[in-house]
């Protein structure tokens, strides 16, 4: 069984790896809007997947690639946390230009620019955190995502159904669980990075709605 065991554990951390969270997200984001909204203009959705892609995930994997092949770290997972501080700045960089495009080039609903930008947030923090404790960034990332399912939600003036809090919430636990039976951080840390990515992707577009 613990074979199973690693093998779900590895499936789960690498299908939902950091990177490819902003991705999933911005594809999430165009389904539903075609469904709750309307179907949105052909080029920009396929401006917004590819330029998400390409800054959020080629740019930074190709980076830490790099850096792989210097011998600056070991994996693409970085599982030594002395030697994510670099390819966390260069995931942040790619980060910013999404954020840039989201917001100047697509000029995407107001919420969806406070998602973008709070993702650069969390990953600026998660930076920083690193330098003194391995916060989890795969659930830095995946709380990134659910503050932005939720923000989404808001931005509508809809209200989560039980089905969906329950389906990100299980994903959220298995993730954890992933993390903690891989041995990769603590309990602590994989709480913490959930509620960083979290709070950074909706606690400022809620701030905004009640300001506003």
């Amino acid at each position: 069984m613990s074979g199973i065991a690693d093998i779900l554990a590895r499936t789960l951390s690498v299908i939902l790896y950091p990177l490819f969270v902003p991705t999933y997200g911005i594809v999430l984001f165009c389904l539903a809007h075609a469904v709750h909204v309307s179907p949105l203009n052909g080029i920009w959705v396929l401006v917004a997947i590819l330029g998400t892609f390409v800054l959020t995930c080629v740019l930074p994997i190709t980076a830490i690639w790099i850096m792989m092949k210097r011998g600056e770290v070991k994996n693409l997972n970085i599982d030594d946390a002395g030697e994510r501080t670099m390819p966390y700045i260069y995931s942040a960089l790619g980060f910013m230009f999404w954020s840039y495009l989201t917001a100047s080039i697509l000029h995407a609903p107001l919420f969806l620019s406070f998602i973008a930008i709070g993702a650069t947030a969390a990953i600026a923090l998660v930076t920083v955190i690193n330098r003194f404790w391995k916060i989890s960034a795969h659930l830095t990332g995946f709380g990134g995502l659910t503050g932005g399912i939720f923000t989404y939600c808001l931005g509508l003036g809809a209200i989560p159904t039980w089905g969906t809090i329950t389906l990100w919430a299980s994903l959220s636990l298995a993730l954890m669980w992933a993390r903690l039976h891989l041995h990769a951080h603590t309990p602590a840390q994989v709480s913490a990075g959930w509620l960083l990515g979290l709070f950074c992707t909706c606690i400022p577009y809620c701030i905004y709605s009640y300001v506003a």
